[in-house]
């Protein structure tokens, strides 16, 4: 090596910490976060339904950047908004009750009028 070459020293690679093997193949069988595909398929719901709501901020979930993921908690507080019992009854729409063939009273076709405008001539033509 020539002399006036500076030499590069190389760092040794970073640690890597130590995994624990029992929660290793835990973290395998049940990850962490879940896919759009993953938590609908979990929840048995469209995930079409599940992006839209997320999208919508009306239920929980993880964004990682443009990245859309569901935590377990996640799953679980959509399960519990779900399950509370409903607000009230939905009032059911009233049917109007026909007359037959007469108007309504405030109907335009009982309009009569004014006097004024009442023709009292017996000619079918004006003339």
């Amino acid at each position: 090596m020539p002399a006036n070459v500076p030499r590069v020293r190389r760092r040794p690679p970073p640690a890597v910490p130590a995994v624990d093997q029992s929660t290793a193949s835990h973290d395998e069988q049940d990850p962490q976060l879940y896919t759009p595909t993953e938590a609908a398929a979990r929840l048995r719901v469209p995930e079409s339904w599940l992006r839209r709501r997320a999208g919508r901020r009306q239920i929980p979930c993880t964004f990682l950047g443009k990245h859309l993921r569901f935590s377990p908690a996640d799953l679980a507080a959509i399960i519990a908004a779900a399950a509370q019992p409903p607000t009230g009854r939905r009032g059911t729409r009233r049917r109007r009750h026909s007359t037959g063939d007469l108007p309504h009273p405030d109907s335009h076709a009982s309009i009569t009028p004014a006097p004024d405008t009442i023709r009292t001539e017996t000619t079918p033509w004006p003339g």
